[in-house]
């Protein structure tokens, strides 16, 4: 699925994965809505499913400030350095580079 695919699916079926966005307040607040699953998270990195896709969040200090799953909002406070996407499913980002290679 393209871009342009998602983009119309998930405006087609917007009742069912919600809006997606992404806020950040000076480095330190993120809020994101769109948040379908939590895959995985600890001080320096949180993975999070989104309805846009994989989002992983890379920082210092990072924590869970709030985690409303039925309304598909998480917050995260703490030093953020970078997130990235990535549009297919989860495949275990965030694991060893180990297992990875051993897959």
């Amino acid at each position: 699925m393209n871009v342009y695919e998602k983009e119309s699916y998930v405006r087609g079926n917007n009742h069912l994965l919600g809006h997606h966005q992404v806020t950040v307040k000076d480095r330190k607040l993120m809020d994101i809505t769109g948040v379908k699953k939590l895959h995985s998270f600890d001080s320096e990195m949180f993975v999070i499913e989104t309805t846009m896709g994989v989002l992983t969040v890379h920082g210092h200090d990072l924590e869970m400030k709030n985690l409303e799953l039925d309304k598909g909002e998480l917050s995260i406070i703490g030093y953020i350095l970078n997130y990235e996407y990535e549009d297919h499913d989860y495949d275990g980002v965030g694991k060893g580079l180990l297992s990875k290679l051993f897959k």
